[in-house]
């Protein structure tokens, strides 16, 4: 027996037109679910696609609500590289690598969180070319959509329906900045049906009858926010991230023991790498987060809780006097715990080294 769940709505009307700017066919308002934000999206998502015995294909760095998701569900995690680099792109050859007949998804994010990324055109199309040859979805987390800075635009992976099913996932948080809202899509990008023929929405129907909705005043509004925003909006959003990313980046190539393998072209965020031999009294990336918060109440998320060890993910979101005073005292902190190395001489003195970022 089949039953067929369909919830109109205008608010899911708007987001199909709105994604839909985008792209070469049109979404219709059957592909659009509403969440409780892009978490609610990535939960349901990963809910509806897993299995018994089944794995899912998750980036390294990535972003820990989605690899919890994962494991409530009971699916395999195996991590695939993201390639500092290269501009953090995804090694495409481990994808394969690690890829089986019990693979049911990949997720890329992008823009990325927490690296920064921005793909380009080729490798998405690589992404999907690969993805269609392993019998896989893409999960695309584009919550950070069109916050770019770069010379790299922002293309949604849903251009590439036509090669392999996508789902994509989005709110109005990031590039709208109104989070407290909690509201969220997940849409089906599929021409060629095969999510449908796999009764894959029909399965996202009926797991959305049990779920929370969005707040109908709230989904009202939607229509409003996303045909009525101006560009003027936008642009005033981008200039002021603008400004802090660099900022963030001049002042963080101060400080020798940071190392800046890629500028941020999007998102909120940058991945630093620590050199942890230019720095004493810390062993790792953790000790040296939490020895920042008690002596500089700063706070900075250590790498490791994103998949990379030794690494830094920062913020530059954040009151442009705020973070000034935060790279202040990041600098002020390194410097403090920076190794002396004492030259032998007629005058012995300190020097610390500095590497080339």
């Amino acid at each position: 027996m089949h039953i067929s769940l369909v919830f109109f709505s205008p608010g899911k009307r708007a987001v199909a037109d709105y994604l839909s700017r985008d792209l070469p066919y049109r979404l219709s308002p059957d592909d659009v679910y509403l969440t409780l934000g892009c978490n609610q999206a990535a939960e349901i998502t990963i809910e509806v696609l897993a299995r018994p015995g089944a794995n899912i294909l998750l980036p390294r760095p990535g972003y820990p609500d989605i690899e919890a998701y994962a494991i409530f569900n009971k699916l395999e995690i195996r991590q695939f590289d993201l390639l500092p680099e290269r501009g953090w792109e995804v090694d495409l050859d481990t994808i394969e690598a690690m890829s089986d007949e019990n693979t049911v998804a990949m997720v890329i994010i992008n823009p990325g969180n927490p690296s920064g990324c921005v793909y380009t055109y080729n490798h998405l199309n690589k992404i999907a070319e690969t993805a269609r040859k392993l019998g896989i979805v893409v999960i695309a987390d584009e919550v950070y959509g069109h916050l770019v800075y770069g010379s790299n635009p922002f293309v949604p992976m849903s251009l590439f329906a036509t090669i392999v099913p996508v789902i994509t996932l989005g709110s109005v948080s990031k590039r709208w900045m109104i989070p407290g809202w909690g509201l969220g899509w997940l849409v089906t990008c599929d021409p060629s049906g095969l999510l449908r023929k796999d009764e894959i929405a029909e399965s996202i129907n009926k797991l959305l009858v049990y779920s929370p909705f969005p707040p109908t005043l709230i989904q009202g509004a939607i229509p409003q926010i996303l045909e009525k925003t101006t560009q003027d909006f936008f642009s005033k959003t981008i200039n002021i991230l603008r400004k802090n990313l660099e900022i963030c980046y001049d002042k963080l190539k101060e400080i020798p023991c940071i190392i800046i393998p890629q500028k941020p072209e999007g998102a909120f965020f940058a991945m630093v790498k620590l050199n942890l031999l230019l720095l004493e009294d810390i062993e790792d990336d953790m000790e040296f987060c939490l020895k920042l918060a008690k002596e500089e109440s700063l706070i900075i998320l250590p790498g490791v809780t994103v998949g990379l060890k030794n690494w830094l993910r920062m913020t530059f979101a954040v009151e442009y006097s705020s973070l000034e005073d935060g790279l202040g005292r990041l600098k002020s902190f390194c410097q403090r715990h920076a190794k002396k190395y004492t030259l032998t001489g007629s005058t012995a003195v300190d020097q610390q080294i500095h590497v080339e970022h």
